[in-house]
């Protein structure tokens, strides 16, 4: 089982670790694959997304409530006038139903701060898409490149 966590700024090490995974980011491949966060760059970000209203910009680890481990990430943030997901899985975790779980934490966490529509872009190959559509999300539009999904809260 799964929760949402606020990480304090020294904890962000798990995200420069998760984003700088190949295999986890081998989603990513259309967009780049790895990306870069080194730790001068967390002081920043924190203050953009941990102090930010929360109705537009949300960000949260995904923490295992049995052994404590973070899993992986959750977010949503606004991109060309919409409430974007954003919910990474480290591969070690992957194929354990935690991308179901975080994808339902985090729509019900948008719910609570009053979002009533969320959307995500995800590459054409990406397998993810399934998640997405099994639970809730329908298709948007389609291209070469990515798929729109978008769920109504």
């Amino acid at each position: 089982m799964l929760q949402l966590y606020k990480p304090c700024l020294d904890e962000l090490w798990f995200r420069e670790q998760l984003l700088a995974d190949p295999d986890t980011m081998a989603y990513n491949h259309a967009w780049g694959g790895t990306i870069p966060f080194p730790h001068d760059r967390w002081h920043i970000w924190y203050d953009q997304w941990m102090h930010a209203d929360e109705s537009e910009r949300f960000y949260r680890y995904l923490l295992h409530a049995e052994t404590s481990e973070f899993v992986g990430e959750a977010a949503y943030r606004p991109e060309d006038g919409r409430p974007m997901v954003s919910i990474i899985i480290s591969a070690r975790y992957r194929g354990r139903g935690f991308g179901t779980d975080a994808l339902q934490l985090l729509c019900q966490a948008a719910k609570e701060r009053g979002l009533t529509v969320l959307y995500d872009s995800i590459a054409a190959d990406n397998p993810a898409v399934h998640l997405f559509l099994k639970n809730g999300f329908v298709l948007v539009s389609q291209n070469e490149e990515a798929i729109l999904v978008q769920k109504r809260l």
